[in-house]
């Protein structure tokens, strides 16, 4: 059953009208009298055995036309119309039922009795109490005979413009041409003054034809609904295009840049000198104390015994591995020998290299590829370094990562150290993705630059002074912008110009600190899906 406070409530929240006439509130077809009671109880009303008294539907919709007074107005102007008044202790949680900003109130008695509405039938055309007489109604047959009589006459042939052929001369004394002028003074006067039998009731019975379409038109209206408009009927309710698009052109894009990029010209290939191999000592194993591990690892393995327990046979010879080292040392003997007597013939021809020998398995064996050099793919934020930003490299991990804002004084009198860098770790669906944190952007490196996300700014331009980029404009179309301030400070004149989002933070209002920072890691979120979904977020 519909409660005229719930009516109430929705028609605010909805922005509907609501009519008030002849002492009666009206909500679409349902009516109650202004001093009906709702079941909204009184401040103080029902304790302590005291009686229940509820708010009148005038009272809760005087109190709404008058939200912007200050409650020592409002209270006047009501006794001024004889309204009873909305207590004070009641005021906000009531204002803030009204206005939906809460799904329900402790003051609202559900088990109060309530006043059955009235049905009322509005007509489509209805002025307001002024419109008492009523308009003539005609049948349809009249109408119909005034339309087709109004059609005949349309299509009859008009009188045609006068001229000299068709009229014939009466005598010499009245030519053509003054026959002609007479009757043209004729028709003229007879259009400006002179009226014709049909043209008697032909302005009332073109009104009666339109009145009865307006109130047909008004009665088609009034059972219309709106099911769709044209804003709605583009938008897909179960398809998501951004994902399959994206991908598409994401790869159109690669496609391009792929037949576009040039060749990389090879430099000339030069054959080198053979040079003289010089043997190089071998150097002995020394002790290191960052390196006990192998040192003691090789002398526990081979008990002393010079064993390459790292060797292989990989690239040998079934002979060379089966004559032994006794066959490698006598060829090694006989190479040496021969050696001077090869240098005196021929000083320029190169050093034979010495037998092979089982050499590591480490330098036979590529890399494997889990040994490369890995690219960072952590996301950095910077934060400007200046000591009037509210947000530093004091209170950044607990802005960012904790979602509650604490001043610079408040973190230097608790004894907190600044850092060079912050790695801040944000919990997300489960998982912790870190984020680097830095405020000198000159310590960045070109590859760094390319993982650079965010930056918070203040207002002067010099902030950027060292980025890759030479505009402000420039900046913020690659990178995602923000500005911190608290809600009273004013804006600065470059931040409302650029393309930045404004985090506004109250002074006192902690613990709305959490809703206003999650706009932060929204926005970053689609800034780095958008343009830089290979780093890891």
């Amino acid at each position: 059953m519909a409660d005229p406070l719930s009516l109430l409530r929705q028609y605010n929240v909805n922005k509907k009208e609501i009519i008030e006439r002849d002492k009666q509130i009206i909500f679409g077809e349902f009516s109650w009298p202004k001093n009906v009671k709702t079941n909204y109880l009184m401040w103080g009303s029902g304790k302590e055995g005291t009686a229940k008294e509820y708010y009148t539907l005038e009272c809760l919709l005087f109190i709404l036309k008058n939200v912007s007074l200050t409650h020592p107005v409002y209270v006047r102007q009501a006794a001024a119309e004889n309204i009873p008044v909305v207590r004070r202790p009641d005021r906000k949680e009531l204002l803030a039922y009204l206005n939906g900003e809460t799904a329900s109130c402790a003051a609202i008695d559900k088990s109060a009795p309530l006043e059955l509405p009235t049905q009322v039938k509005r007509s489509a055309d209805y002025d307001g109490p002024e419109s008492v007489a009523k308009k003539p109604r005609f049948e349809d047959t009249h109408v119909q005979k005034v339309r087709e009589k109004y059609v005949a006459r349309l299509d009859a042939p008009k009188e045609a413009s006068v001229t000299v052929d068709n009229i014939k001369s009466l005598s010499e004394a009245m030519s053509v041409e003054k026959i002609a002028a007479i009757k043209a003074k004729r028709l003229a006067k007879k259009r400006n003054t002179i009226k014709g039998i049909d043209d008697i009731g032909q302005e009332y019975d073109i009104r009666a034809i339109l009145d009865l379409d307006v109130d047909v038109t008004k009665d088609i209206i009034s059972r219309e609904r709106q099911w769709r408009t044209r804003t709605t009927i583009l938008q897909s309710t179960g398809k998501n295009f951004s994902k399959n698009i994206l991908a598409m052109l994401s790869s159109i894009k690669a496609r391009e840049e792929g037949h576009q990029r040039p060749q990389p010209i090879q430099p000339p290939v030069t054959t080198p000198r053979p040079a003289i191999q010089r043997p190089i000592p071998a150097q002995q194993s020394v002790y290191n104390r960052y390196d006990q591990e192998r040192f003691n690892r090789q002398k526990e393995e081979t008990e002393g015994f010079k064993i390459d327990t790292m060797g292989t046979y990989h690239g040998m010879t079934l002979k060379s591995v089966t004559e032994g080292q006794a066959k490698a040392k006598s060829t090694q003997q006989q190479q040496q020998q021969q050696q001077p007597h090869q240098q005196h013939q021929q000083p320029s021809v190169q050093q034979q290299p010495p037998p092979q020998t089982p050499v590591s398995a480490n330098q036979v064996r590529p890399p494997p590829p889990g040994m490369q050099k890995r690219v960072s793919r952590t996301p950095i934020i910077i934060i400007p370094a200046g000591a009037n930003s509210l947000i530093s490299m004091y209170n950044v991990k607990d802005i960012l990562q904790d979602m509650k804002f604490i001043t610079q004084e408040q973190k230097k009198a608790s004894g907190g150290k600044r850092d060079n860098e912050v790695l801040i770790q944000r919990q997300k669906n489960g998982q912790t993705v870190p984020y680097r944190v830095v405020d000198n952007p000159a310590k960045l490196s070109p590859s760094d630059w390319d993982r650079v996300v965010a930056v918070f700014v203040m207002g002067p331009a010099w902030q950027f002074k060292g980025y890759p980029w030479e505009s402000p404009v420039e900046i913020f179309d690659k990178i995602a912008a923000f500005h911190i301030k608290y809600d009273e400070m004013r804006l600065d004149p470059n931040v409302s110009k650029w393309n930045v989002t404004v985090i506004e933070l109250s002074r006192t209002k902690r613990h709305l600190d959490r809703a206003h920072l999650m706009v932060f890691w929204e926005k970053l979120d689609k800034h780095i899906l958008q343009h830089k979904a290979h780093l890891r977020f």
